[in-house]
Formats: C-alpha cells, structure tokens, sequence
C-alpha cells in the first residue's frame, strides 16, 4: 500500500536526522556521544522492528487486494402466475366462516346466494340459499336453505330445509314444512316435519301437521295436530306384526 510505504520512508528519515553526526564536535561532544551509543543502538532496534512491521502489513494488504472476488449470489424467483395457490378445500373453509348481516329495519325483495352464513334481522321477500349458518330473528316469505337454521322470534312462511340441524325458538312462527336430520321445535310451525334423526317438541312447541322421524321427544305442554309416525326408526312396526302368523285353531266342526 502506498500509504503505509510512505509512512515508513518518513520513519526511517526521521530516525536519520535523529542520529547525531560527530565528526566536527569537540573532544567533550565525542564523549557525550560515546555515552549516547547505547540510545542509539536503541534507535535502530526500534527502526529495524517499525520496518518489519510496516512490511507485514503491506504484504497482508497486497495478499488482500490479489484474492478472487466471491462469486456473486444468484436467486431465482418464479414467476407470478396470476393464479391462487390455495386447494378448493381451504377456499370453501375460508368463505364459510364469513358471515353476512342485514340489519333490523332493512327490507330486501330477491333471493339470496352465499357460501358463508347469514344473520337475518330485517326481511326477505324471496328464497335464501346458503352454504352456512342461517340464523333468523327478523322474517321471511319464502324458501330457506342452509347447512344449519335457528329461528328465535321469527316469522317465516316457506320451506325450511337443513342439512343438519333446526332449531325453531319459542315465539317463532313457521308457516311451512320443515326437512332436516335432527329437530328442537319450541314456537309454532303449521306444516309437515320430516327428520331423519330425531325431534324434540318443547312445551311450548304447538304443531299443526304430521311429524316423520326416527325418534321423538314430547314434553308436557306441546300441542299436536297430526300424525306422528317413526318412519326412520331401526325397528318397523308394520314388519313386525307381518311376522306374527296367528294360530290355527284345532276345532273340528261337527
């Protein structure tokens, strides 16, 4: 390196003008330099120790400034495609957790379509076709389908179907049949019940129309007007008494 070369050129001239010349002093100057030998021979150890130095260090720079480069680092990134990486599966868990509302106050006349689930507190004029949850506290003129209902307070007048459960809360009103697997009826529907599980009619539950399940619950209090048959249950009625062949009597006329 050229500073450090220049950096040692100025040392050693320094240490030059600091070495004493005695060839034109007086006889008491030469013993004053005989005295001082040993400083100077200090001096030059010094000189002989800062060049090794400055000498390492410049081959350290040069061997520095001959390495190769690092070879430079590539990364390849691909391409957007424009298209979503997410499976079918995540995208329909994805839209099912939204959750649509219409306010109290609010009156829509069409039908509905959606993926997620709905909170219904205002009214539709039309049919409701959802892959979620439909809960229903406002009202509704016309078919409702969803994975899951539950009407409290309701006033509905048109088919309620689920593909799991039902739940109709006490002081809701349903005009309609109703098609569901399982069933806890506590209002009012004025319809067919067809549940392939099984259905529970709360006290408070009044029911004008037949009723086919697998099982039913009947509480103190509910009201029905209807049949009321088991048609899903494990154990058919009419197969077993088709079974019973009654005994033939031994009696000879005489």
């Amino acid at each position: 390196m050229g500073f450090f070369s220049d950096l040692k050129d100025d040392l050693s001239q320094s240490i030059d003008e600091m070495t004493p010349g005695t060839e034109e002093k007086t006889e008491e100057v030469s013993e004053a330099v005989g005295a001082a030998e040993p400083e100077e021979s200090k001096v030059s150890a010094l000189e002989d120790d800062l060049t090794a130095m400055l000498d390492k260090v410049d081959s350290t720079y040069a061997s520095e400034d001959t390495a190769p480069e690092p070879a430079p680092v590539t990364e390849t990134v691909s391409a957007y495609s424009g298209k979503s990486e997410l499976s079918n599966d995540i995208k329909r868990a994805m839209s099912s957790d939204e959750v649509s509302t219409i306010c109290a106050g609010m009156n829509i006349k069409g039908n509905i379509t959606a993926d997620g689930s709905l909170d219904l507190l205002g009214s539709i004029v039309g049919n409701i076709d959802i892959k979620g949850k439909l809960n229903v506290t406002g009202s509704i003129e016309g078919d409702s389908h969803a994975a899951e209902i539950f009407a409290d307070d309701a006033k509905i007048t048109g088919e309620l179907i689920s593909e799991g459960a039902i739940k109709i809360g006490q002081n809701s009103i349903v005009i309609g049949n109703v098609a569901a697997t399982s069933a806890v009826i506590a209002g009012a529907v004025k319809g067919d019940i067809d549940v392939h599980g099984p259905v529970i009619l709360d006290t408070t539950a009044i029911v004008m129309g037949n009723i086919k399940s697998k099982s039913v619950q009947i509480n103190n209090g509910a009201v029905i007007e209807g049949l009321c048959s088991q048609t899903y249950a494990d154990v058919s009625p009419t197969s077993f008494f088709e079974n019973i062949v009654p005994k033939k009597s031994n009696k000879k006329n005489n």
